[in-house]
């Protein structure tokens, strides 16, 4: 295991997974995906599809759209049948638009194949990465396997001081939590590891003396709980900037498109953008009366984009009626001063 030793346990016997599964039968957190602790297992289809919605978004910005999502589509087989611009636009708001990509093309999969029974068979499909298809495999099929997540390092980088920063400290972590999830309530196991992280063992203000594993814990005993896990030094963040059109009829339908289904925000509606790159570059897609009326300051997993906001009222071809949920978030904060500047006129 590492070189690491064990980091204790209170009573002859008793292991770290009991103690913490004890600690989640009383404080498990009640999500809207999740069944309650030690109940039956729950539907394959509800553990994929917020897992999918969990990926690098927060717990409490999931909820409402996953709660949608099966009232429009309560199946796989709904789901698969959907349109993919009711989809998109069902995502907006959610980011990382290619994961609801790769939701419709799993989908369409899982519809045609049925589910996978294991952790190896989710890692085939599309959208489902290692993180995704332990805790689908541990979560609806009870498989033993380690599930890490950004809480799941937190709490372990502590339990056991681990000096390692990512990425080296996931592999580290990963070793180590599969040596203690248990062979039965593995997908407890899993929440439960997480529900510490995020409801006790927080990064900057930890309960420690609220923790079912405290007297385990080395960064605990020795006073320095916050200094883990260590963090990797910074790298600068890119800065790309660019120009958005919005053209507007004096009705109010303005100039939208499609976006190429590959790249960032692929798939999405949005206004006519010129190129984003180190330096601006006019691109209107059209001749029109362009105005400057602001800008919008939005930041990707690797770059912040700044883009100045050019506005025309114009009649083409091509206008339409469009509301700000129909939009991702970069194109309605584009909206939001766009229609800000024609108010101004």
């Amino acid at each position: 295991m590492l070189g690491y030793h064990s980091c204790g346990s209170g009573e002859t016997g008793v292991t770290l997974a009991s103690d913490l599964l004890r600690w989640y039968d009383r404080h498990a957190r009640a999500l809207p995906w999740r069944m309650p602790p030690g109940g039956s297992r729950p539907d394959p289809y509800h553990v994929w599809l917020s897992e999918i919605m969990l990926q690098q978004t927060t717990v409490a910005a999931v909820a409402s759209y996953y709660r949608r999502f099966l009232d429009l589509w309560p199946s796989v087989t709904n789901l698969a049948a959907a349109d993919d611009a009711e989809v998109m636009g069902e995502w907006a708001g959610l980011g990382y638009y290619a994961r609801a990509r790769n939701l419709l093309k799993c989908a369409r999969i899982l519809a045609r194949d049925g589910f996978p029974p294991d952790h190896d068979g989710w890692m085939k499909l599309p959208g489902v990465g290692p993180y995704t298809a332990a805790a689908i495999a541990a979560i609806a099929y009870d498989e033993p396997v380690a599930v890490v997540d950004g809480n799941v390092e937190r709490v372990f980088a502590r339990l056991f001081a681990l000096t390692t920063s990512l990425p080296k400290l996931k592999e580290d972590v990963r070793a180590l939590v599969a040596a203690e999830v248990p062979a039965a309530r593995a997908g407890d196991f899993a929440q439960a590891t997480m529900d510490l992280g995020a409801t006790i063992c927080t990064p900057k203000s930890p309960a420690c003396l609220m923790c079912p594993l405290s007297d385990r814990c080395r960064a605990f005993a020795e006073g320095r709980a916050t200094d883990f896990p260590v963090r990797a030094a910074k790298v600068a963040v890119p800065h790309r900037t660019g120009f958005v059109y919005v053209a507007r009829r004096d009705d109010g339908a303005v100039l939208v498109e499609t976006r190429p289904d590959k790249g960032l925000l692929g798939g999405m509606l949005g206004f006519p953008t010129g190129p984003w790159a180190d330096t601006q570059v006019e691109a209107a897609p059209l001749a029109a009366d362009w105005r400057t009326v602001g800008q919008v300051d939005h930041t990707f997993t690797h770059f912040r984009l700044t883009l100045t906001v050019m506005v025309a009222t114009i009649e083409v071809p091509g206008q339409r009626m469009v509301r700000p949920s129909d939009l991702p978030t970069l194109m309605r904060k584009v909206y939001d001063v766009a229609m800000a500047g024609f108010v101004r006129d």
